[in-house]
């Protein structure tokens, strides 16, 4: 007897508008509103990384090997990062706002301004 696993997703026939893989510290709820907003977005949790203290360059090597650009709260490193280095799949930081849906927004603008985020620093700003 085999076990057929179908999976549905809500955005079926939405391109996906930018693969990103979300550091620990973006708040679950702007991960699920950036979901449905068309982005395929992979957490650290998902991909078993989340509570291991992994170092800030490990994070990007890890999201660029998986061809996805990091979304991180934590500025200023990844900005010291990708001055260092550009050879990444794109780095969006965003300033802390407890106002979820709008952040999400505005990282969807953003990313859909910069397209593709290859190489790039995309920095999200509080209204």
């Amino acid at each position: 007897m085999k076990l057929i696993v179908i999976c549905v997703s809500k955005n079926m026939g939405v391109k996906i508008v930018a693969n990103l893989y979300a550091n620990e510290n973006l708040p679950v709820p702007v991960v699920n509103e950036l979901r449905e907003l068309g982005h395929d977005v992979l957490t650290s949790y998902e991909a078993g990384n989340a509570n291991k203290a992994i170092p800030d360059d490990q994070v990007l090597s890890f999201a660029a090997q998986l061809q996805r650009a990091v979304i991180t709260l934590n500025r200023y490193d990844f900005i010291a990062l990708h001055n260092c280095n550009s050879n990444h799949a794109g780095i969006v930081v965003c300033k802390e706002d407890v106002d979820f849906s709008s952040l999400a927004k505005r990282i969807d603008v953003q990313i859909r301004a910069n397209n593709p985020l290859t190489g790039k620093l995309v920095r999200i700003n509080r209204r």
